[in-house]
Order: structure tokens, then sequence, then C-alpha cells
């Protein structure tokens, strides 16, 4: 079977560590923009809306944070499972 490399993938599969720290800016600019750039479109929507809403009480913070985390530190399901 052939492995999808897509933009943010080193050709092993693998994501560099430059690719996550763009991600991660890319999420500190705008919540969800990270993962738009990984390609995962549903999590990036939902980042976006929650941060979009919990900014209306001024708890927008909580999940630009946590987006710019999960930017940095995902990592693709077949891959997780081969590491050590």
């Amino acid at each position: 079977m052939s492995e999808e490399i897509g933009p943010m993938s080193e050709p092993n599969g693998q994501r560099s560590i430059a690719a996550r720290g763009i991600a991660a800016i890319c999420s500190l600019l705008i919540p969800g923009l990270g993962q738009l750039v990984q390609g995962r479109f549903l999590a990036a929507f939902v980042y976006f809306m929650t941060w979009i809403l919990l900014w209306c009480c001024c708890l927008g913070w909580i999940p630009h944070a946590v987006s710019i985390v999960d930017a940095a530190i995902w990592e693709p399901k077949d891959r997780r499972s081969a590491l050590p």
C-alpha cells in the first residue's frame, strides 16, 4: 500500500519539527489554521468555531491555546503506533 504524504510530511511520512512549528505558528495567528494546513478540516472548523463562540464570554484564549498545542504535537495515526 502507498502512504499518503501531505504538504506537512517528509518522504518517509513523518512530520518534521519545522512542519510542526509552522502549524503551531499558523494556529497562533488564527485558531484552527494550523490544523487546516495539516489537512485536518473538521478539527480546524471545530477549533475556529469554538474560538469564535467563546470570545463572546472572554474565554477565547482557551481554545486558542489548545489549538496551538494540538497543531504542534499532532502525528498521523498510522505513525503513532510505529514510534517506540
